[in-house]
């Protein structure tokens, strides 16, 4: 996941104006009615880095603690997360003689070795030196070409390259903390990871794509899967019905997805899928798709499978569910926290339909435990 978007860092909380009713842009003849929304962090901004994959999987765990009634309020860092990552991905790409994946983009597996193997810190702690906004162009094309040099290198690799990587993030993002102060009390990143409870165990990755065997796990081969972490593999009836599980009974969900699809439009707070291809539509019909709701396409494992074996879904944004809405037409949607900042009409949150998550979504994570429990018998989840 690599999707960036140039806004201004502003906060807001989650709660802010959100009604029992509301539509997506002012004007809109969508009226949604609150099924159900949970509770999560301010939004953040991600500026110009494709760092999604950390400021949703945080947003998680921040909705983690609130749901557990814990530490409202902490803004956890995403730059600590990537910070961690980053050798540990220059490590691989080394070790693959270049024939990985390396960059900013990233997978919620990445916020799950880092919660698991070095902890998490607040925002407070450690901030990726951040000026007015993030941006990691420059200290990128740095830390590829140093990368890309030892990786096709021939003969004896010189040791010390480590080194001039790890003083490349140091310049541009400083050191993690390996001590910090929070709240009067003095903690390491792996302490403070234990004080909140947070356990990458209770944690699962699930997707739904039939060129693997349902209810069995296989490695996601997307680019940014550099890990290459293992998914449950679920069928779509089951992949649906746990999302909108999860969101009813109180636990959010971390959400990677295909946003270059001409349905997805964040500004006008939407993500549908028309009956009709935006390709066939007039002018003035694919403006009415954003204002005024319609059919939308039925998704079947065939069209989602094509779509992925065809390059048309592929891993591009990292967002957070937050909860779920139906329009006066008895469509659902989910209710999504993004990471490009508030200045939208919605404050930073947009709506994504059924459909669209069904024929968008790579893959999520969800606690083990808003599993419907016969689904998680099929897959061995306990």
């Amino acid at each position: 996941m690599k999707n960036w978007i140039i806004g201004a860092a502003l906060l807001c909380g989650t709660s802010a104006a959100f009604a029992q009713t509301s539509t997506n842009v002012e004007g809109s003849r969508y009226q949604f009615t609150v099924l159900k929304n949970l509770d999560a962090g301010d939004v953040q901004n991600q500026g110009r880095t494709g760092t999604c994959w950390s400021f949703s999987g945080l947003s998680f765990f921040e909705s983690e603690l609130l749901r557990n009634g814990k530490h409202k309020g902490l803004n956890l860092s995403e730059m600590f997360v990537v910070r961690k990552m980053y050798p540990l991905k220059a490590d691989n790409y080394v070790r693959m003689h270049g024939k990985s994946n390396f960059g900013e983009g990233g997978g919620f597996p990445d916020d799950l070795l880092c919660l698991r193997e070095y902890g998490l810190v607040p925002q407070s702690a450690y901030d990726g030196n951040k000026v007015k906004m993030y941006n990691h162009a420059e200290m990128e094309k740095l830390l590829e070409g140093l990368v890309k040099t030892i990786g096709d290198a021939q003969g004896t690799i010189n040791p010390d390259w480590k080194k001039a990587f790890n003083g490349v993030l140091n310049a541009y993002m400083g050191e993690a903390p390996e001590k910090f102060d929070y709240n009067g009390k003095s903690y390491t990143p792996q302490s403070f990871a234990k004080e909140l409870g947070l356990n990458a165990d209770d944690y699962v990755l699930i997707t739904s794509f039939n060129h693997h065997p349902y209810n069995s796990q296989f490695v996601l081969e997307i680019p940014d899967n550099w890990n290459w972490e293992k998914v449950y593999n679920v069928n779509l009836t089951d992949f649906t019905n746990i999302a909108e599980n999860a969101i009813m009974n109180g636990y959010t969900i971390a959400w990677a997805a295909d946003v270059s699809e001409k349905g997805f439009n964040f500004k006008e707070g939407l993500a549908i899928v028309p009956e009709k291809d935006f390709a066939d539509m007039s002018a003035e019909e694919k403006k009415n798709a954003f204002l005024q709701p319609g059919t939308e396409k039925t998704i079947t494992p065939e069209v989602r499978q094509v779509a992925f074996d065809n390059f048309e879904t592929q891993d591009d944004h990292g967002m957070h569910i937050v909860g779920l809405v139906k329009d006066q037409n008895g469509t659902k949607y989910f209710r999504v926290k993004n990471s490009w900042g508030t200045e939208t009409f919605s404050q930073g949150y947009f709506y994504a339909s059924m459909p669209y998550f069904a024929y968008k979504t790579t893959s999520y994570m969800v606690n083990k435990k808003a599993l419907p429990a016969d689904i998680a018998k099929k897959l061995g989840i306990k």
